[in-house]
């Protein structure tokens, strides 16, 4: 049965997708086998995965109960368009609304080892669905003043979830995403989320770097369109997986970080 892990964060900006798309990658380059799901109405992840928009089933159609899940995978990944907005209005007058994904997600979860869910950059009833769904999350906060008090709003919403709905669902950490780490901005955000959340913030820092939007508009993951420009994220590859306590895929990870250039 896979490990499902929703990435999630309090607004959109935070690179989400992007961290979706690379680990998505980099947990595939260390021999798993990764399914990743489009959960956000703008369907940036089934873009950065190259899927056609007009591709068909999708996330929506699964919500909606007119597809299964394992038939709406595209090379990977299932898809997300504006039609999957209209499936969560539908959910909303649905029983048991916040289980739909969970029971849908039964099948292609025998399939795969890792499923990675890239949630709306709302806490709405599509990153419920999500949570529930799941055995771990991670929330990608950004190197701004209002950094901690998204966290706390996030951190609330995981711990409802797991309270009401979902009592195995844990934080495997807190990513500090798109950082310039020059500044002494960055600098104190990220001490001001370690003495808020301690050891559950991750070592590695996603910093910026306009190479990232340009794999994602090129729809190639960073380790092919410039592997050099993918440490931090073969960096989170390794602590992830260190956090599972996964040894085997853990060892080729740190084989492939090894391989990597760390940046100057």
């Amino acid at each position: 049965m896979a490990i499902t892990i929703a990435i999630l964060s309090q607004k959109g900006g935070t690179g989400k997708t992007t961290v979706t798309r690379s680990l998505a990658e980099g947990l595939t380059r260390s021999g798993m086998k990764v399914l990743a799901i489009d959960a956000d109405p703008q369907g940036n992840l089934s873009e950065y995965f190259g899927v056609p928009a007009d591709a068909f089933p999708t996330l929506g159609e699964v919500l909606a109960g007119q597809e299964k899940a394992v038939d709406a995978i595209h090379d990977g990944v299932i898809p997300a368009n504006l039609g999957l907005a209209e499936a969560e209005l539908m959910l909303a007058g649905k029983i048991g609304r916040e289980l739909t994904l969970r029971n849908a997600l039964r099948e292609p979860k025998r399939r795969y080892d890792v499923v990675l869910i890239d949630c709306a950059p709302t806490l709405g009833l599509l990153t419920v669905n999500a949570l529930v769904a799941s055995d771990w999350a991670i929330l990608s906060s950004e190197a701004e003043h209002f950094s901690e008090q998204g966290a706390e709003g996030a951190m609330e919403v995981i711990g409802l979830a797991r309270e009401n709905l979902n009592p195995d669902l844990e934080l495997l950490g807190i990513l500090l995403n798109i950082a310039d780490m020059r500044t002494n901005h960055a600098r104190a955000t990220l001490t001001m989320l370690k003495e808020s959340f301690g050891d559950k913030v991750f070592d590695t820092v996603i910093k910026r770097s306009i190479v990232y939007p340009e794999s994602a508009r090129a729809g190639k993951p960073i380790y092919e369109f410039r592997k050099r420009k993918a440490y931090d994220y073969a960096s989170l590859t390794v602590e992830v997986l260190n956090r599972l306590g996964l040894e085997e895929p853990l060892a080729e990870a740190e084989q492939q970080l090894a391989a990597i250039k760390p940046p100057a």
